[in-house]
């Protein structure tokens, strides 16, 4: 699946965020960096939550991707899904070498990611395939958004190496979101309702696994 043409990215994909008013218009190199409030972690600190909730994020995606394949073998979303699901286990794998390398309590929540995120994606799936692809609208918005802030959090703080990473997955995450809008995510019953509802769990999800 490809992106319709409007503006070219930095892997000479294109896209058409800047006109449309869809997720991080601009790109989270526009965005200024949050001020840091008294009370928040020192770099080191604020660093081992990004890790440590990008880790719960990647697992549950995962995992979500897991649930919908369970449902959908077969169907026409199965080679769109099984993509979408390589990428995200690669994310995974590099959040796992990053919580060794730099000694991160991974969430305590990860038993409840594992079960939740194998639920929301076999739950939507039975729903249809095209509430399945509303489902990762939903996810990989709140996704943007969250890799969007830590990249602007990092500007300035010695990790550009990390920063990169993150937008490297950034922008594979949002290349889910439009594949899943071409496969007729908007077109799912009750696909406001349900878009909204998934993506305030997914942000309490990003809230908790930071903190827990």
């Amino acid at each position: 699946m490809t992106r319709q043409t409007d503006k070219t990215d930095k892997r000479g994909k294109t896209d058409k965020r800047a006109k449309t008013g869809g997720p991080a218009q601009g790109g989270a190199a526009d965005a200024p960096k949050p001020k840091r409030m008294p009370g928040d972690p020192d770099r080191r600190g604020m660093v081992a939550r990004m890790i440590r909730v990008d880790h719960a994020g990647e697992y549950g995606a995962v995992r979500i991707y897991e649930g919908q394949m369970a449902v959908l073998k077969g169907t026409e979303s199965e080679p769109v899904i099984a993509h979408m699901a390589e990428q995200e286990e690669r994310h995974l794998a590099t959040f796992d070498e990053l919580v060794a390398d730099r000694r991160v309590r991974p969430t305590a929540l990860l038993p409840l990611w594992h079960l939740a995120g194998f639920a929301l994606g076999a739950g939507t799936a039975l729903m249809g395939e095209k509430a399945a692809h509303a489902c990762t609208v939903a996810v990989e918005e709140a996704i943007d958004e969250h890799y969007a802030d830590q990249i602007a959090r990092l500007e300035g703080e010695g990790e550009e190496a990390l920063r990169q990473t993150f937008e490297e997955f950034r922008q594979e995450e949002l290349e889910h979101h439009d594949t899943a809008l071409e496969m007729g995510a908007e077109e799912a019953p009750g696909y406001e309702l349900l878009k909204g509802a998934i993506k305030r769990g997914s942000r309490l999800a990003i809230w908790l696994s930071e903190r827990v």
